[in-house]
């Protein structure tokens, strides 16, 4: 990018980008979530006791969602940062 300062409207385009980064990780958080209480509550219910293997799946699923979330909000961020040199 060029030495010059950003104007009004470019900082607050750079915001809402990182504003919608956020977001996206608060939404694979709340999906893994989802996914591990989801799975949780299958295992726990012993009428549902053919469907283990999915509970075990969600269970597993979970941790996985979450760190993609995470290394998608650290990797944006990052080029945010060396696109606008902050």
């Amino acid at each position: 990018m060029s030495d010059k300062p950003l104007i009004t409207r470019d900082y607050l385009a750079i915001e809402r980008t990182r504003l919608a980064n956020e977001r996206t990780f608060l939404a694979y958080f709340r999906t893994a979530i989802v996914f591990m209480s989801s799975g949780l509550a299958i295992l726990q219910i012993s009428a549902l006791h053919e469907a283990r293997e999915l509970g075990w799946f969600l269970l597993c699923l979970s941790p996985v969602v979450l760190l993609v979330g995470g290394f998608r909000l650290v990797y944006v961020r990052r080029r945010i940062r060396a696109y606008y040199g902050e």
